[in-house]
């Protein structure tokens, strides 16, 4: 049931959705956002307003989401990935790790190719404004091979069979 819901144009996702994908329970993935608020800035979490929630339920078509008797929080993308860092659960470690290895494997991707985007921009420095010398190579090898093509006189000592 892990849902991802579209909130003011962000892509979120529920906190009991979350604690489901964590393995513990939505009160215990509360309390410990509670307890580190500051690791969570509204651009990773925040909570739905009424307005917000009705709206998100009647999308859904659901008579309701359990009995809450608080608003739920939501979480974006990186706030996702800062509760695999607060949360102590097996599950939470191990997304944590998976985390950061893929980020460490983007960091050496994006190096590599920021190398590789470097040495395409020296090449195109060094091939910029050598078209006219590139046309006028291509315009003596043509020569060349027109010279070529032509019967060409013998030359050397003539006997009287020439």
């Amino acid at each position: 049931m892990n849902k991802i819901y579209l909130v003011n144009e962000v892509k979120v996702m529920l906190d009991s959705d979350l604690a489901v994908l964590y393995q513990v329970s939505t009160k215990r993935l509360n309390e410990q956002v509670k307890r580190n608020l500051e690791r969570f800035p509204e651009d990773f979490m925040f909570r739905l307003t009424g307005e917000q929630w009705k709206n998100l339920k009647s999308q859904n078509a659901t008579s309701g989401w359990g009995g809450r008797r608080t608003l739920p929080f939501v979480f974006t993308e990186q706030g996702v990935a800062m509760l695999s860092s607060v949360l102590n659960s097996s599950v939470a470690i191990n997304v944590n790790i998976q985390i950061i290895r893929v980020f460490t494997k983007m960091r050496e991707m994006l190096v590599t190719h920021k190398d590789l985007l470097i040495q395409m921009e020296e090449i195109r420095k060094k091939v910029t404004g050598q078209d006219e010398k590139t046309e006028l190579i291509f315009g003596y090898l043509k020569q060349f091979i027109k010279e070529q093509e032509k019967p060409r006189t013998s030359i050397g000592y003539k006997t009287s069979r020439d």
